[in-house]
């Protein structure tokens, strides 16, 4: 009995301590790569490396129950191509042979036969007999290039890899700990190329006074690494009782979609990692389908995003929206398309779909399409809620003055609210090592969940009929959602000076782009 106990006992639990030292260590070897170059390159290479191994242990515990139950299991990935068939071995295949295996369309396999590469067999997966599993591995590696040029380094970061199990449920939430830090220095990395990720606290707080229910959809059009939708999930799964639950939670339950193939990536690993076994993520950019032939099969219940602010769509894309509010602004494209996603209100949800989304004070003083998307907005839907964020929030990468709009589709606005979030302990802004913090949302959070809202030194309502302004044509002049809290005693001019150059630079592109948009309507007027 003893010797039997022996052989089925656990292997030991990787801590988090040791789990933090093995990446580390990996990532230091990366740094002797001469084909690396900074963390943009190192940290996708060590994720689909982890991906690889998260998969093939998945695999095995899938395998295993298959083979309780007495079933066949049919692995996404076939030999030689699982991670047991090339990496687990110290001393198997490395340096130039290894690197042509990864890299090269047709290479010798470790079996010793030749065939396709790694890289080109995980592209060319396809799914079967309703599978997505293959469908997406095929994605996820569909954008995957190796910078790495020598192939010895990358054996010894194979070799550390291994050294993760994740069989382990624990281990598992450990490493997606690990994992959410590295998607900040993804973030740190990628303000210097003009993307900015949310802050986690602000995504908890869109999704906690959302508060999506298990049943409805979620998604995010504009995913980057998932941190949306990971956090629904995360808000969805604590609702499961039952198997079912957790098949519907699965199957059904979480959306995104993603342009860029480095976030789209990261975005997979992020949310197997926080337990979605399948993401539903689309590859491409949300904005490329004309937004008139939506129908209800397309709409969801949950949109939550910060989708892209300062981005600029080529005019093809600007073709998929109503003439009157065709804008190159992809912020203001992406508001239509949110808008338009919303289910509308009937059997499946009296008040229609509900969304959060997190837009630039640009988007909120803006004239001309600006104007007349935010008429749209407060026609057809209810504006109920603006949460105004401290400035900073965004904090070293930019400065821009941002919001949250609350809107659903229970019908026309009435009256919004505005809410002002404090800038803790007298600071003036955020930095990126002293950032903004859940429990700064707190008293937001019970202010929002009131059920008879009350006016406030940072709470106040206004009716949506004041904020529209038409001309004596019936046309309209301006939608300005741009409120200052008639409570405050702070003035425009005791802000910070930067934050008063960033908010001007902000106004000075809204009429250059108004401008832009004034001389395209007068070269279509036949004089």
């Amino acid at each position: 009995m003893a010797k039997k106990k022996a052989k089925t006992a656990e292997q030991p639990k990787t801590t988090a301590q040791q789990l933090g030292s093995l990446i580390k260590s990996a990532r230091d070897i990366m740094r002797k790569d001469k084909g690396l170059n900074g963390d943009l390159d190192r940290l996708p290479l060590l994720t689909w490396i982890m991906f690889l191994k998260f998969l093939d242990d998945r695999e095995k515990l899938e395998e295993a129950r298959a083979g309780i139950g007495g079933k066949k299991y049919k692995s996404a990935i076939e030999a030689p191509y699982r991670w047991r068939d090339w990496a687990t071995n110290k001393q198997g295949i490395t340096g130039d042979e290894l690197i042509a295996f990864v890299n090269q369309d047709e290479a010798t396999r470790p079996d010793g036969k030749r065939g396709s590469g790694l890289l080109a067999y995980l592209r060319g997966l396809q799914s079967t007999n309703g599978d997505r599993r293959r469908d997406v591995i095929a994605t996820v590696f569909a954008g995957v290039i190796n910078r790495m040029i020598s192939g010895y380094l990358m054996r010894d970061v194979i070799n550390l890899v291994d050294g993760i199990h994740f069989d382990s449920s624990e281990e598992i939430h450990t490493l997606a700990r690990l994992y959410e830090s590295m998607l900040r220095e993804m973030r740190d990395a990628a303000g210097d190329s003009g993307e900015f990720y949310t802050p986690r606290p602000v995504i908890q707080f869109m999704v906690t006074v959302t508060n999506p229910q298990l049943g409805e959809v979620v998604l995010d059009p504009a995913c980057g690494t998932g941190g949306f939708i990971a956090e629904a999930f995360s808000h969805l799964e604590k609702q499961c009782k039952t198997v079912q639950d957790k098949k519907l939670l699965q199957e059904r339950s979480i959306r995104g979609g993603e342009a860029k193939p480095l976030p789209f990536m990261l975005a997979q690993m992020n949310l197997l990692l926080h337990g979605l076994d399948s993401p539903s993520i689309d590859y491409g950019n949300s904005l490329a389908m004309k937004i008139t032939e939506l129908g209800e099969r397309d709409r969801v219940d949950v949109i939550l995003t910060n989708p892209p602010f300062g981005g600029e769509e080529e005019v093809g894309i600007r073709g998929n929206f109503p003439a009157d509010k065709q804008t190159s602004e992809t912020a203001l494209l992406f508001l239509q398309l949110i808008m338009r996603k919303l289910r509308k209100p009937g059997t499946a949800s009296e008040a229609g779909g509900r969304a959060a989304v997190v837009v630039t004070n640009g988007t909120l003083f803006g004239d001309g399409v600006a104007a007349r998307i935010k008429e749209e907005l407060l026609k057809e839907f209810n504006l109920h809620t603006i949460v105004r964020l401290p400035f900073g929030v965004f904090s070293p990468y930019a400065d821009i003055p941002t919001n949250i709009l609350f809107f659903d589709r229970s019908g026309s606005t009435k009256d919004i609210w505005y809410y002002e979030t404090a800038m803790p302990d007298g600071r003036k802004k955020y930095s990126k090592t002293n950032p903004i913090r859940i429990e700064e949302f707190e008293e937001c959070i019970k202010w929002f969940k009131l059920n008879r809202r009350r006016e406030s030194e940072r709470a106040w309502r206004v009716k949506a009929t004041d904020v529209i302004k038409y001309d004596s044509s019936g046309a309209i002049l301006s939608c300005d959602l741009d409120l200052k809290n008639p409570h405050s005693e702070e003035a425009i001019e005791h802000l910070p000076p930067e934050v008063l150059v960033e908010d001007i630079l902000e106004k000075h592109k809204r009429i250059i782009a108004v401008l832009e948009e004034l001389k395209a309507e007068l070269a279509g007027v036949q004089l």
